[in-house]
């Protein structure tokens, strides 16, 4: 018999929204673990704000640390920015670490859901290019000197690339500069990397592929570890509603399900990474990070 990695799964379908919403394209935090039977259950859970969904993880996490259970827990946004943005940025330490760090320093989120991305955006663009440029993408009253309504221009040879590697690797991914708009995930990584990094630095936490490796997984390297924090991408896994069920909430029960039979078949440890080296490696380890269950070029 297959040794489980893990022992509940927890799929966040994040949102930038500015104010509490629910339903459709708002977050949605889908949880499968084992239920008082001891049989695997699924649970959606629909929280207004981005604080009520920090609090609902923190529970999730703790309640699950209480039962000895092991989480993989996923996020539907880049969990680190494109190659050479921490040097633009002047920052030290390893650039994924610094990047979090950064942008956990300068984001204000209040319990009501206002927040200041686009301030964030147009702060970091002024610092690494001096220009409304790489971040784009705002209401008109969010408009600034450094922060266009739309895309400015193309990106150069000599500019920050658009896409991470693994952006590049997926189709119909969406670049971490675009902050606005249908199927933008700047926003989201902006306000939900301080979730992140609140959660992760309060537990045993590794978030993959920095702190284990872009590699396959195994049991041996999870001792100690209350969960493993990862970037997904939800419709690499072809989900489809049930009967009144929003498209959000079936993403995160679609993502939780593939996850956990690919453990309970032995097969989970081999999504997170190459068997053999790669010469992507140290930048996907140390700057980009990766999608779990995409393949590497």
């Amino acid at each position: 018999m297959n040794q489980r990695l893990f022992q509940a799964y927890v799929m966040v379908d994040w949102s930038a929204a500015a104010k509490p919403t629910t339903g459709a394209d708002s977050i949605w935090i889908g949880v499968f673990k084992r239920n008082v039977r001891f049989q695997m259950a699924f649970e959606a859970h629909n929280p207004a704000t981005r604080a009520e969904a920090e609090r609902l993880l923190t529970n999730i996490l703790d309640d699950l640390k209480r039962k000895d259970e092991r989480a993989l827990v996923g996020f539907d946004f880049p969990l680190a920015f494109p190659r050479g943005t921490a040097a633009a940025l002047k920052l030290e330490a390893a650039p994924w670490r610094a990047l979090l760090d950064y942008v956990g320093k300068e984001v204000k989120d209040r319990p009501d859901n206002a927040n200041n991305r686009f301030q964030v955006a147009a702060k970091m663009n002024r610092l690494m290019t001096g220009e409304a440029f790489p971040f784009w993408g705002a209401p008109a009253r969010d408009a600034q000197t450094m922060l266009s309504t739309k895309r400015p221009r193309e990106h150069g040879p000599d500019d920050l690339p658009e896409l991470r590697h693994a952006e590049a690797a997926l189709k119909g991914t969406s670049s971490i500069w675009k902050l606005y708009y249908q199927g933008s995930v700047g926003g989201q990584a902006i306000t939900g990397m301080p979730v992140i990094k609140r959660l992760r630095d309060t537990r045993a936490v590794k978030i993959w592929p920095f702190e284990t490796g872009w590699k396959p997984l195994t049991i041996a390297e999870l001792d100690g570890v209350e969960a493993v924090f990862t970037e997904i991408y939800p419709s690499m896994f072809g989900a489809t509603p049930k009967q009144g069920e929003v498209k959000d909430a079936a993403q995160v029960r679609t993502a939780c399900e593939h996850f956990n039979t690919l453990d309970e078949k032995g097969q989970l440890g081999a999504q997170f990474g190459p068997a053999m080296e790669h010469p992507l490696a140290e930048i996907v380890e140390r700057e980009e990070g990766w999608i779990l269950g995409a393949a590497a070029p």
